[in-house]
């Protein structure tokens, strides 16, 4: 069971690292396969292309055990500069009456969803700050194996 794991995690790194991510994109794995209230990934990313627009993703892989067809996130973000930051609530669906969205192999499942429909133009350059938080009445999450952000450059 923990070589399966081991070997999860190497190919995991291995798809994204070796993948054209166009800006930015970063996972995150979750200790014991459990999102908790108190395990917030945090993602900082530079802009420096102010005039471009990019389309952001929220990325979540989980087990066919995860017991929801949604998850609600809570996502924080800090402009460069800003002491203060702005939070947005999304309710991501995962699964619907036919089955999960996102894709999958064996007993995992990957989802990658869009969270503006309208692609994003950052205003100021500098470092950004998103910090995601698990927003659902369970605590912990089950089954969620990781969590990420993916920023592409709309061409």
């Amino acid at each position: 069971m923990l070589f399966k794991k081991i070997i999860g995690a190497f190919l995991v790194s291995c798809l994204f690292s070796c993948q054209d991510t166009g800006l930015y994109e970063k996972v995150v794995f979750l200790p014991e396969h459990q999102w908790t209230s108190q395990n917030n990934p945090s993602f900082h990313f530079q802009v420096s292309d102010t005039a471009s627009f990019y389309q952001v993703y929220f990325l979540m892989r989980h087990a066919d055990a995860y017991e929801y067809n949604n998850v609600w996130i809570k996502i924080s973000s800090k402009l460069p500069g800003d002491t203060i930051s702005r939070d947005q609530r999304f309710e991501i669906p995962l699964a619907n009456a036919k089955g999960w969205l996102g894709s999958g192999m064996d007993d995992i499942f990957d989802h990658r969803v869009l969270l503006y429909k309208n692609p994003v133009k950052f205003g100021k350059p500098g470092t950004y700050d998103i910090t995601i938080r698990q927003d659902m009445r369970v605590n912990p999450l089950k089954y969620v194996h990781n969590v990420g952000l993916r920023l592409e450059k709309v061409k």
